[in-house]
């Protein structure tokens, strides 16, 4: 993996260190980030993948020492510096230094990673089942941040998920609705019409997803945001993930059940694609 590093004002090359044994955030979690895409020129949504890593870092009360356009400003700084149309994840973070369990918020420090990350081609796809695991709600963990101490449980899933031959999970929220997949937010269809879980506290209502809904309802495709139930899925038409990650991915297989990438998983990658290079 080819990585830059930008911390205490300065670009780093590789895997450079950012926390010690003392960091809090090292032993304490205190840590949010985000990640945005860079790809042939292009890096749709970067400026509100900057502002919502600033809102995740309020939300966990931690003090931002720079701006969401600030963030971005950097971010194409390190774009530049790889190859002309390199696929590339971009990861800003924010951590506390110092603190125990309530850590001190003006040791709030910044870094901004950038590393060569190829894009799923247009034929990936993957299984799911549903996980034991659930999502917590937002008395139970700071679910109004992207914070790093909300992944292990989401690592957890995706080991169980393995383990019974799929390659990733459906969490639900806790008292029992579909919440997302382990890092993405979901898409369900039925006779045409898609149907995405309603935002309720219990995950990010993602940048990718928003942006989804808005370009299929332009599109004419009918978009509904509401409560599903785990059994909705045994009886979708066509089941899809979006995220930073990949953008648009379809479910091949649900529990043991085989599916198709339909036609409005395919129409929500391509509208995506012109979005990102300005053809909508």
């Amino acid at each position: 993996m080819a990585a830059i590093v930008f911390v205490d004002g300065a670009w780093h090359s590789g895997n450079h260190p950012l926390m010690g044994a003392t960091t809090q955030a090292a032993w304490l979690a205190s840590m949010v980030f985000d990640g945005a895409r860079a790809f042939d020129g292009v890096a749709p949504d970067l400026d509100r993948h900057c502002a919502r890593v600033v809102r995740s870092a309020k939300a966990m009360h931690l003090a931002p020492p720079v701006t969401g356009p600030e963030i971005e400003e950097l971010a194409w700084d390190g774009i530049n510096r790889f190859p002309s149309g390199a696929a590339l994840y971009i990861r800003p973070m924010f951590w506390a230094e110092e603190g125990m369990v309530a850590f001190n918020p003006e040791s709030t420090r910044f870094a901004l990673v950038v590393h060569d990350e190829a894009l799923p081609g247009a034929d990936a796809s993957f299984t799911a089942c549903l996980s034991r695991y659930r999502r917590p709600g937002p008395d139970q963990a700071p679910t109004a941040a992207k914070a790093s101490c909300l992944y292990p449980i989401a690592s957890l899933a995706i080991h169980e998920a393995r383990a019974k031959g799929f390659g990733n999970a459906v969490m639900l929220d806790p008292i029992g609705h579909v919440a997302e997949f382990t890092g993405s937010n979901l898409f369900l269809v039925k006779d045409g019409v898609a149907h995405t879980p309603v935002p309720n506290g219990t995950f990010l209502n993602g940048i990718t997803r928003q942006r989804i809904i808005q370009l299929l309802r332009k599109a004419g495709t009918e978009v509904v945001e509401r409560t599903i139930t785990p059994g909705e899925l045994d009886e979708a038409d066509e089941i899809f993930s979006t995220g930073n990650y990949a953008k648009v991915m379809p479910v091949v297989g649900w529990e043991g059940r085989t599916l198709q990438p339909g036609p409005v998983a395919r129409l929500a990658r391509r509208l995506y694609w012109d979005f990102a290079f300005g053809r909508a």
